[in-house]
C-alpha cells in the first residue's frame, strides 16, 4: 500500500472578478504519495498554481475536500493553516524572495530559529551544493545559486512536502539542470514529497508521475517508470 500524504476531492476555486466567475479549479480528484517526486504540468491559466496554493494551506477552496495525513485543510482554522504551513510545508518560488541583508546562512537560520526539528543551514546548504556559498550574500550569488539557497531554506526545517512553483522559470537550461539536481537530491535522500509545476513538458521527464492540467482539471495522469536525471533533460 502507497502511503498517502494528499488525498484531493472534487476540489474547486472560483474567483469574482467584477461581474464574471473565474473558474481555477473545476472538480480536481488526485492523490500524493509519500517520497514521490510529482510534476504538476500545464500552460498558464490551467490551474497549476491554484492547487498548489491550496495544497500548501497558502489559499483555500471553494468547494470539495482536502486531506494531509488526516487533517482536513478544508475546513482548517486560518491558526491551523499557519500551524501546518510552518512545520510540514517547504515551499519554493519562481523568484527566490531571499533577503538582501543576510547572507545565504542567515537567510536559512530565518527558517530554522522557528521550526521544531531543524537541520543546520550548514547541512541544508551541503545537500544543495552550497557549502561554500554560506557566508555569501545574494548579490554576490547567481541566479542559480540564489535558487538553491531557497531550497535549502525550503528543505531546513525538515518538512514532509516541498511545494515548487516554476522553480526553473527565471533561469537558463544549464542553471535550471543544477536547480533540478538539487530538488531531485532532497526528494532521494530526505524522501521529502515534492511537487513541482511547470509550463516546460521537458521537466515531466524526472518526475515519477506527471499530472496534466487543463482548464482547472487534472486531464491525464502519467508514471514515469525510469525517471531521467535532471543532467539528461534539455530544453
Amino acid at each position: 500500500m502507497l502511503d498517502i500524504v494528499f488525498r484531493a476531492h472534487a476540489l474547486t476555486k472560483t474567483y469574482q472578478m467584477g461581474e464574471q466567475k473565474i473558474h481555477a479549479l473545476r472538480g480536481v480528484d488526485m492523490e500524493l504519495y509519500r517520497g514521490e517526486l510529482v510534476v504538476l504540468l500545464g500552460a498558464s491559466g490551467s490551474g497549476k498554481s491554484t492547487l498548489l496554493n491550496i495544497l500548501g494551506g497558502l489559499d483555500t477552496a471553494t468547494s470539495g475536500e482536502v486531506d494531509y495525513c488526516g487533517q482536513d485543510l478544508t475546513r482548517a482554522s486560518e491558526r491551523e493553516l499557519t500551524e501546518y504551513r510552518r512545520h510540514h510545508v517547504g515551499f519554493v518560488f519562481q523568484f527566490y524572495n531571499l533577503i538582501a541583508s543576510l547572507t545565504a546562512r542567515e537567510n536559512i537560520e530565518v527558517v530554522t530559529e522557528i521550526a521544531e526539528n531543524p537541520m543546520t543551514p550548514d547541512e541544508a546548504l551541503r545537500l544543495v551544493g552550497l557549502s561554500d556559498r554560506a557566508d555569501h550574500f545574494p548579490a554576490q550569488l547567481s541566479g542559480g545559486q540564489q535558487q538553491r539557497v531557497a531550497i535549502a531554506r525550503a528543505i531546513a526545517k525538515q518538512p514532509q512536502v516541498l511545494l515548487c512553483d516554476e522553480p526553473t522559470g527565471a533561469l537558463d537550461s544549464e542553471t535550471g539542470q543544477i536547480v533540478l539536481e538539487a530538488l531531485q537530491r532532497v526528494n532521494r535522500q530526505l524522501g521529502t514529497t515534492t511537487a513541482v509545476i511547470t509550463h516546460n513538458a521537458a521537466i515531466a521527464d524526472m518526475a515519477d508521475r506527471v499530472m496534466l492540467l487543463s482548464d482547472g482539471r487534472i486531464s491525464e495522469v502519467r508514471v514515469n517508470a525510469t525517471p531521467k536525471s535532471p543532467k539528461d533533460i534539455r530544453w
